[in-house]
């Protein structure tokens, strides 16, 4: 997974698009780009969207955040069309992850699907308390698949004017991106860095892209279909990196129970292995 693609959901229009794409996984919305009264046709819209024949490309949605009252509402009316995964936001800690697998369990057997078959991604830095619980999401149980940061909402909990100066992240949002990028890590899921704004600037989409992947996060957000691409190219490996990861996974398994060897007159240790092995797993192998 290298991009996962936002689309409101109630534009049956902008799902084709997206639908007819790239991105690795669309995420239905129906949570900011819904409006109070529209969201109950765009359940059933959302609902629509998950039955429509799939391809390769994962479809989520994006529910309303637990303090709203409408998670299981929205759940009810998406849950029987089977989505891939859940994106949960505003999330506060891995309780709520916890909360939200509980009902899950219900309606998966309402259903008759395979139980612990919808995962959830969390969007886990969108208010200041979630702060303080990004260490904790190793204990949020087996549906937890990914963690995704995000600025928008943090700024408005912090009472921030700005979130970025000069295209680079001002300090309390770093803090929250590191820690998101730390408590995915400890949990053993993917980090998922949070979207680029400024819908025109593919410059700067790159270049965030490329911080992104360089730092360790897995994947990216996005909010318009032409950012797709660029996403997709950053978090691709290239050729010699998967060379290099493949020679690295043979050499330990030629040398066998070791925990250091040396390969192109470097030292390589078991971080390296793992490592590689990521690489292996983002291209498929």
């Amino acid at each position: 997974m290298r991009s996962f693609l936002f689309v409101p959901g109630d534009s049956e229009r902008k799902f084709a698009r997206a639908a007819a794409g790239a991105a690795d996984a669309l995420i239905l919305d129906l949570e900011d780009s819904v409006g109070m009264a529209g969201k109950p046709a765009a359940r059933q819209i959302t609902a629509g969207m998950l039955a429509a024949p799939r391809g390769r490309q994962q479809r989520y949605v994006r529910v309303n955040a637990l303090d709203t009252g409408m998670t299981l509402a929205d759940l009810a009316a998406v849950m029987p069309a089977r989505p891939d995964g859940i994106v949960l936001p505003k999330c506060a800690d891995a309780g709520q992850v916890r909360q939200v697998s509980l009902w899950l369990d219900a309606f998966e057997a309402a259903a008759g699907s395979t139980l612990g078959a919808t995962r959830i991604l969390a969007i886990a830095t969108e208010t200041a308390g979630s702060l303080f619980g990004l260490g904790g999401y190793a204990e949020a149980g087996p549906r937890l698949s990914g963690l995704m940061w995000g600025a928008e909402d943090l700024s408005a909990s912090l009472g921030a004017s700005a979130n970025r100066l000069d295209g680079q992240w001002l300090a309390p949002f770093r803090l929250a991106r590191n820690l998101c990028l730390a408590g995915a890590a400890a949990a053993g899921v993917p980090a998922i860095d949070t979207v680029h704004v400024d819908i025109d600037d593919l410059a700067g989409l790159e270049a965030d892209a490329r911080e992104a992947r360089r730092d360790g996060f897995g994947a990216k957000a996005v909010i318009h279909p032409k950012h797709v691409d660029v996403v997709n190219a950053v978090f691709t490996p290239a050729p010699a990196e998967l060379d290099w990861a493949r020679r690295v996974v043979a050499a330990f398994a030629e040398a066998g129970d070791v925990g250091v060897l040396r390969m192109d007159g470097k030292m390589l240790d078991r971080p390296h292995l793992r490592l590689a092995e990521r690489l292996l797993a983002a291209a498929g192998e």
